[in-house]
């Protein structure tokens, strides 16, 4: 192991065993599901070493642990949270549904009102059904795709991320579902228009999130969502833009911010007022084939795909908190916050880049701005579960793989908090992240 290495690996050790024994209670409750859930586990991304911290409570953008630490949550449940933990406007649309009772079994009157409001905000989507997170949304907008086209073959990008069962990074996930699929590189025109138009015979969709969220918070260039628009007509393939997570970045989504219009939009997460949601929609023609007045329509089941709780929360969400004007400020305050991390770097001397748009960014540590997921996960990524967890001794929460969400709860005063923890961090650490970074 060379010294900078070492360094390193002393500096989590460290970390580590600090995390550790600041939270007994968290250990004893991992060490319990031990017996009942594989690896104490049941949602992967939670999971980090030496075992994950236990939430007891959540109010506004503060989560307090089972062992009575206090952290300022800036990773939102992965854009999901954007209304913290609790908004009262969500609490009081979730009281509605359930003054009217839940599990109906029928139409209600809040899934209509909700649906106009999707429509009416999100440029592509002229109808639109609902499901229940966004990896069926991004699956049933797969299976329209097919279906409408009569083809076979998905396209999609490395690092891509369509729910867990269609994932594109790292060559992809042994549980996808079994689709066709060729892989391109994110933000390689060349490359994407040459393997559409080696696959255009039998290519029914190209999808992709207009900023990769998992893969790293990197922006797709105009000129590469242009590209895919112009391919996909040519070829007949049905553009899909996967914003479950992007949607918030703007008024209308990124579709609406980059002028680049999809055939066909999923959605997901904060719609729905932070309850488990998706929904997929897009041009007319293609929503079509679902119309259960047609005698060929295509079944979509989903028994809570309608569940009054998140039909309610989702039409607070958007009519009541997340207007337009909220959408631009919220993304104007996260841009903001992301050019401070990064003169903050700069002047400490320190090779860290915080890439991302509006309220979603991730760090990444080397001297060049990643373009791609390739790119950023040959960064050094140790340095990554080090900042996670020096961040959690300072009192806040980012993902461990250092991304930031950031939901409404978090104001002037938590950003300004947290740049002076990374500013103490940087202090600390900074001779140790040059010499990792090299």
């Amino acid at each position: 192991m060379s010294g900078r290495n070492a360094m390193l690996e002393d500096a989590l050790v460290e970390a580590r065993e600090q995390y550790a024994a600041a939270r007994p209670a968290s250990a004893a409750q991992h060490r319990d599901s031990l017996a009942v859930m594989p690896g104490g586990n049941t949602r992967s991304v939670l999971f980090h070493g030496p075992f994950p911290f236990t939430a007891e409570k959540g109010e506004g953008c503060l989560l307090t642990d089972i062992d009575g630490h206090r952290v300022v949550s800036m990773i939102g449940e992965f854009t999901a949270g954007l209304f913290g933990h609790s908004h009262p406007a969500i609490r009081a649309a979730v009281l509605r549904a359930l003054d009217g009772g839940v599990n109906l079994t029928a139409h209600n009157r809040f899934e209509g009102r909700f649906a106009e409001l999707v429509c009416a905000r999100f440029p592509s989507v002229e109808r639109v059904r609902f499901t229940n997170s966004g990896t069926e949304a991004n699956l049933l907008a797969l299976a329209t795709a097919t279906i409408a086209t009569g083809r076979k073959t998905i396209m999609g990008f490395d690092g891509g991320y369509h729910g867990g069962l269609m994932t594109f990074a790292g060559g992809g996930n042994p549980i996808n579902v079994p689709h066709k699929t060729v892989v391109a590189p994110y933000n390689d025109v060349d490359a994407a228009l040459a393997m559409a138009r080696a696959n255009a015979p039998d290519l029914a969709a190209i999808i992709l999130e207009p900023m990769l969220g998992g893969g790293g918070c990197i922006p797709a260039t105009p000129a590469f969502l242009q590209a895919l628009r112009d391919v996909a007509t040519e070829t007949g393939a049905v553009l899909i833009f996967d914003e479950v997570m992007t949607s918030r970045l703007a008024p209308g989504g990124l579709q609406d911010a980059t002028g680049v219009m999809p055939d066909m939009t999923t959605l997901g997460k904060y719609i729905g007022g932070g309850m488990s949601f998706g929904a997929f929609g897009g041009r007319e023609s293609l929503m079509a084939i679902f119309d259960p007045r047609r005698p060929d329509a295509i079944p979509h089941a989903g028994t809570f795909n309608n569940n009054t709780l998140t039909m309610s929360a989702g039409i607070a969400a958007l009519s009541e908190i997340y207007t337009p004007d909220v959408a631009v400020t919220h993304n104007a305050n996260g841009d903001a916050l992301r050019d401070a991390l990064n003169a903050l770097a700069a002047k400490h001397g320190v090779p860290m880049l915080v890439t991302g748009r509006g309220s979603m960014m991730a760090f990444h540590f080397g001297h060049a701005v990643p373009r791609n997921a390739a790119e950023a996960n040959a960064m050094n990524q140790p340095l990554k579960e080090l900042l996670f967890l020096d961040l959690l001794d300072r009192g806040f929460y980012i993902a461990r793989r250092g991304m930031i969400a950031l939901s409404l709860a978090v104001g002037a005063g938590e950003r300004a908090g947290f740049l002076a923890a990374m500013d103490d961090l940087f202090e600390i650490r900074a001779d140790l992240i040059r010499a990792a970074v090299g």
